[in-house]
């Protein structure tokens, strides 16, 4: 079995903001693209375009219609969609580590990042079944457990300009929803954002202490006046005109015109 480091130097993770999240799974797609094209051992496909498809993927996003709790300001809140994203949370506390029995599964202690040392997996799966976040995949070609790995290669390779030195997915979101930093930092942009937005662990009660937040959807606006869909005019306030009658050159063509 694999010990735990007792602290860590740094503890690198993801904030996700689930307020901005459109779904559009650009984030799964850099991630494989990356994993898969790049350095990282590539992420196999089988049957991509047959009848009964299926594939490895280090990140995933689920989507949910979740009806808010009503409250005074608001008794009959609309339901809302959420988009979920999902990967690797590198735990402080991370059960697939030390369930591992070979050791192939760490926890690293200069960043906190949790990876697979993949010659030493023999593919039993029991960090699969110790994680309870579902984050773990057994890529069916090579017959190893794969996991996110905050693109470790990415970020520390210096021959990429700095901006790109953030994990793929953090990279490509267009909605900017996805926030990487150190969290042992409490001037990073990452603690920052845990502590005004209320950023939360997923699935606290499996004392795993997810290194990974996230930021919890905030209401959204309502009219004061609720009116019928076909009534809302979301432009309206730009519309209006800005002089009563026409000068110039079109006050003159709108009067020919009035003419014919």
């Amino acid at each position: 079995m694999t010990t735990l480091p007792a602290s860590t130097t740094r503890k690198l993770g993801l904030v996700i903001d689930l307020d901005t999240c459109v779904g559009c799974h650009a984030c799964v797609v850099s991630c494989k693209g990356w994993n898969t094209e790049n350095y990282g051992a590539p992420l196999s496909d089988q049957q991509p375009y047959g009848a009964d498809p299926s594939g490895t993927f280090l990140n995933r996003v689920h989507s949910y219609e979740v009806q808010p709790l009503a409250s005074s300001a608001m008794p009959h809140p609309a339901a809302q969609l959420v988009h979920f994203p999902k990967s690797c949370l590198h735990c402080e506390d991370a059960p697939c580590v030390t369930v591992c029995p070979t050791g192939a599964s760490y926890k690293r202690v200069e960043d906190g990042i949790v990876l697979v040392n993949e010659s030493n997996c023999i593919g039993c799966g029991l960090c699969a079944w110790a994680c309870p976040y579902g984050a773990r995949e057994m890529d069916a070609a090579e017959g190893v457990m794969k996991k996110c790995t905050l693109c470790v290669d990415r970020i520390y390779n210096e021959n990429l300009p700095e901006v790109d030195r953030v994990p793929a997915c953090v990279r490509t979101c267009p909605a900017g929803a996805r926030h990487f930093g150190d969290f042992a930092d409490p001037e990073s942009n990452v603690s920052k954002l845990t502590a005004e937005r209320g950023g939360l662990d997923l699935m606290p009660e499996q004392s795993t202490k997810p290194v990974n937040k996230y930021l919890p959807p905030r209401p959204k606006d309502r009219l004061d006046q609720p009116k019928p869909v076909g009534e809302i005019d979301i432009l309206a306030p730009f519309l209006g005109p800005v002089i009563e009658e026409p000068k110039g050159f079109l006050g003159w063509l709108d009067k020919t015109l009035e003419k014919l």
